[in-house]
């Protein structure tokens, strides 16, 4: 039964995929906006569901290291193998906006984050912790962010001719219908995944510890990683680039502060070692993103390596 509902849940995550990258794109054409704000937005909020539900429960229980391990650890495998292997599939175009203002406000978060949980070495207080006003301050960044994308819509939109004859032919009510089914399959697909992996792992003798480093972590980002291979497999490459962009701001800024909000989050230290990583691999994106304005297969796979090296040394360390 397990075998079965594991099988069930990838070919929901693979069908949700599918329409939800149709519906998505769609929307964009309806709306007159491009599908890289698409990506940003309605995908990456969509797919990020997961990350903010078991962090935002964490939270409820007191749990830090769950809440900001969620977090860190699913921002790396999106930058570097959900990132490396979607350029696998499909090098990945640039715009010119994502590399000036995108890529550096997931940076911005990044940092900004690593500066926050700095107290012992900053402040030299007792104990490294995000409070509540952080949270707050991390939630207001966000809705700088979002008043952003507001304003680049309206602009893209006047940028955009209308042909009235192609909008009328895409039904509302249809793409939306799609998008919503298609994020339904993603996030209970996903679900289904994770927890007969565990099954699964536990039953072949795999410790606790190494199932949530590794099944758990990749099981809540499958949703960025099935949506965005879907996403290059289209030829959707902005849908493909927005989402991972927009996912790890959207983990940082919303996911993170409204956490933090909820209950003050105490930092254990063996997470800098992560942070650090986190940083490195979103200055290195934007870094990658400037040669050419795409991400080639060659990066792509580079990227991939640096994520599969990470996870041998986290299953080292623990």
């Amino acid at each position: 039964m397990t075998y079965l509902l594991l099988l069930i849940g990838f070919v929901l995550l693979i069908m949700g995929a599918n329409y939800f990258v149709d519906g998505a794109s769609k929307i964009a054409q309806i709306l007159r906006v491009s599908p890289m704000l698409i990506g940003l937005t309605i995908v990456a909020f969509g797919t990020s569901a997961p990350e903010a539900s078991v962090s935002f429960i964490a939270a409820f229980e007191g749990n830090s290291n769950v809440a900001i391990g969620n977090v860190v650890g699913s921002n790396i495998l999106n930058a570097t193998f959900i990132l490396g292997v979607t350029a696998i599939v499909f090098p990945l175009a640039v715009q010119s906006d994502t590399i000036r203002k995108e890529i550096p406000f997931a940076l911005l978060g990044a940092v900004a984050l690593l500066l926050l949980i700095s107290d012992i070495q900053l402040q030299y207080s007792e104990i490294n912790l995000i409070t509540r006003t952080e949270g707050i301050i991390l939630l207001l960044f966000f809705v700088v962010f979002l008043y952003y994308v507001f304003e680049m819509a309206k602009n893209n939109r006047n940028q955009i001719d209308e042909n009235p004859s192609d909008t009328m032919n895409i039904s509302w009510m249809k793409n939306l219908a799609f998008t919503i089914g298609g994020l339904v399959g993603i996030v209970f697909g996903g679900s289904l995944v994770v927890e007969n992996s565990i099954q699964v792992a536990l039953s072949l003798g795999m410790s606790e510890t190494l199932v949530g480093l590794t099944i758990v972590a990749v099981g809540t980002s499958l949703p960025e990683l099935v949506t965005s291979v879907t996403a290059a497999l289209k030829k959707q490459t902005e849908i493909a680039l927005g989402n991972i962009v927009g996912s790890n701001i959207f983990n940082i800024f919303f996911i993170l502060g409204a956490s933090a909000t909820i209950h003050p989050l105490a930092v254990d230290s063996k997470i800098f070692v992560d942070m650090w990583l986190m940083v490195f691999v979103t200055f290195l994106l934007l870094i990658l993103s400037r040669t050419q304005h795409r991400i080639s297969k060659i990066e792509g796979i580079i990227l991939t390596i640096i994520y599969i090296i990470y996870l041998a040394f986290i299953i080292i360390r623990n």
